[in-house]
């Protein structure tokens, strides 16, 4: 069976703080670690009153410092943001402070709007995004071993070989992925439209390398799991709500569910929601694992990077312990299957 990670947005409810928020995320990282996840992955995003994580690698430290064997990481840094060098460095740290436990996925995207991306001041002028090729070779060399006369070296970093990982929602990041034989993470969870193409692409296209023989994809899925169907509809609610805020262009803070979003969005907003949270499965226990296991096998997924905006603290950590069980469940029907076929 496929592992299992967890995509945390480290999300600010409405009136709680992003202290509340980076406790919350402390408390989900323990408890996937505990029910065997593999990863537990946080993104970068700046100016969102409803995400906490803008300082990444800090989210990431904080994380990785109260868990002891999970995989923790960024899915991803906006590499566009931040210059080669300081990436190299702060997750050389990581890596020296948490060794064999860091993962470094790299997005093509802002991760902001772009009167944000003037602020971070990474490039006055203009587009960073199309030196992203360059950057991710960049970066690449700062982990690998450095030779006796190089002028540059990132401090920690040099030689630690932080696995790299190429996020995208495009054709883009998929092919250069293929191009350096890396792993490759697509934002399914919220841009499904490209999935099947960039997969395929990435797959006929894939080059083996020193860090990785054949393709490896994961692919974002949002699950909302309760006791029963109707609560988990309920609790999707809140990722709906702040999808149709982001169309209104009034981010906020993540909202509590709603008995039905009927009344919420306009037909327009439906259409453009459903579209942009096509990958998502929403029910009770029996409904998750029916949903994973079809979702699996249509898309072929090497790991599933698991996300859910849960408004309620508990219901989230309830949520994550359904699809443990939904994927403790699958592995005993594959291993049965894979039994039923030896001599």
């Amino acid at each position: 069976m496929i592992p299992f990670s967890v995509l945390d947005l480290s999300p600010i409810n409405q009136g709680a703080t992003a202290s509340e928020a980076f406790n919350n995320s402390k408390e989900l990282a323990q408890l996937a670690e505990r029910l065997g996840y593999k990863r537990y992955w946080l993104a970068e995003h700046h100016n969102m009153p409803g995400i906490a994580s803008a300082a990444t690698s800090l989210v990431i430290s904080h994380v990785a410092a109260h868990t002891s064997t999970i995989r923790v990481g960024a899915g991803g840094i906006m590499l566009p943001n931040h210059s080669p060098l300081v990436i190299a460095e702060q997750f050389g740290t990581l890596e020296s402070l948490y060794p064999g436990r860091i993962d470094l996925g790299l997005g093509r995207a802002p991760g902001s709007d772009q009167r944000t991306a003037r602020a971070l001041r990474r490039n006055m002028g203009g587009d960073t995004a199309d030196n992203f090729p360059q950057d991710v070779v960049e970066l690449q060399q700062y982990f690998d071993q450095p030779t006796p006369y190089q002028p540059l070296r990132a401090v920690p970093g040099a030689g630690l070989k932080v696995p790299l990982w190429l996020l995208g929602s495009s054709m883009f990041s998929a092919q250069l992925a293929a191009e350096l034989g890396l792993p490759f993470a697509f934002a399914s969870h919220f841009a499904p439209g490209f999935m099947k193409s960039a997969v395929a692409i990435y797959r006929e296209r894939f080059k083996p390398s020193e860090v990785l023989a054949k393709p490896h994809v994961m692919l974002g899925l949002n699950v909302f799991a309760a006791d029963t169907d109707a609560e988990a509809r309920r609790l999707f609610t809140s990722l709906q709500q702040q999808f149709i805020n982001l169309i209104r262009g009034t981010p906020g803070q993540l909202k509590p569910p709603l008995d039905t979003i009927e009344s919420y969005w306009q037909p327009g907003e439906r259409d453009h929601v459903e579209r942009s949270l096509a990958c998502a499965v929403v029910g009770d226990p029996d409904t998750v694992q029916e949903g994973l296991q079809a979702f699996i096998e249509d898309t072929g997924a090497d790991e599933l990077m698991i996300t859910a905006q849960i408004f309620d603290h508990a219901a989230r950590l309830h949520s994550f312990d359904i699809v443990a069980q939904a994927h403790a469940a699958l592995s005993s029907q594959s291993s049965a299957r894979a039994g039923s076929f030896a001599f």
